[in-house]
């Protein structure tokens, strides 16, 4: 007998709730529909729509044998290639992170510092540091009309990713990628400074998620020793970065609020906290101490940077 569409998710689902055994289980019907739309090209809408018609065999086999990989832990982003971020569809490589929604406070957090300083319609530019599938350089340019970004990435493979996200979004002609040790080949100063960068201790990534340590790639989790290197090497160079008003929005892990802090004073920035949806403090931003910024003196002659897409 055929299956309808209806039918085959609630089938998935169910084979989902008996792999995942653990709280993972509690997505197996999103899980389901974003399985099955995907073998079927549809969205939410039409999966709803063509609920009562038949999946032929070939889909049917797709969406058990997606449902498979998904049971043995992969991501259902890595299984579709795709993940939602903000308002943007994001393709992923292997090299990129799976966007998570907890990053999305540094996008919140840098537009309310835009829109309260008045610039949001401004000719900002903004700088990604780790910018893996580009999610929050796109989010910020897809918000901020007038602003112009460089993403930055160490896995070349990333930087592709995130340019064809630009690409697939219209935002190709003000983004532009590049390879770089995080900011040891740019030049220029920037009004946006923004970063996800790795900061699991390195102790910690076995115990991981299975969906978090085996697919995702080890360069965007491990932050050293104590989880904080790529803090130390941002936050030391950020004062060549950063223009005179602008400002830097880091995403931190959970408990690294005050450490983080801490290195952003040690090099001469005020440091203010910025909470996600479950009130664990999850952005730094960082702004010039008055100190710093008389130092700067006229140096920064006011004119944005500019960039062209390859």
């Amino acid at each position: 007998m055929t299956e309808t569409v209806a039918v085959l998710i609630r089938r998935v689902a169910a084979s989902l709730r008996e792999a995942l055994a653990d709280d993972r289980a509690a997505n197996a019907e999103l899980d389901a529909r974003l399985i099955v739309g995907h073998v079927l090209g549809l969205d939410a809408t039409g999966l709803v729509a063509r609920a009562g018609e038949p999946a032929d065999a070939a889909a049917v086999a797709a969406a058990l044998a997606l449902a498979a990989r998904r049971g043995r832990g992969e991501p259902v982003a890595r299984i579709t290639g795709t993940k939602g971020f903000w308002t943007l569809d994001l393709a992923l490589s292997p090299e990129t992170l799976v966007p998570r929604p907890d990053t999305e406070t540094v996008v919140e957090a840098a537009l309310g510092w835009a829109r309260r300083s008045g610039r949001a319609d401004a000719p900002l530019a903004i700088l990604d540091l780790g910018t893996g599938s580009g999610a929050i350089l796109l989010a910020l340019l897809s918000e901020l009309p007038a602003a112009h970004g460089l993403g930055i990435d160490r896995a070349e493979g990333a930087a592709r990713t995130a340019g064809a996200n630009a690409s697939r979004h219209g935002l190709e002609g003000r983004a532009a990628f590049a390879v770089s040790d995080w900011a040891t080949a740019v030049a220029g100063r920037f009004d946006l400074v923004v970063s996800n960068p790795p900061y699991i201790p390195r102790e910690e990534i076995a115990a991981l998620a299975v969906d978090v340590r085996d697919f995702d790639p080890d360069i965007a989790l491990d932050g050293g020793p104590d989880g904080l290197d790529a803090y130390r090497i941002i936050l030391a160079g950020l004062d060549g970065l950063l223009a005179a008003e602008g400002r830097g929005f880091l995403e931190i892990g959970k408990g690294q609020a005050q450490s983080v802090s801490a290195i952003a004073e040690s090099h001469g920035f005020r440091a203010v906290l910025h909470r996600d949806l479950a009130g664990i403090d999850r952005v730094v931003e960082v702004k010039r101490g008055k100190a710093s910024r008389q130092k700067m003196g006229l140096e920064i002659g006011g004119e944005p940077v500019t960039f062209r897409s390859p």
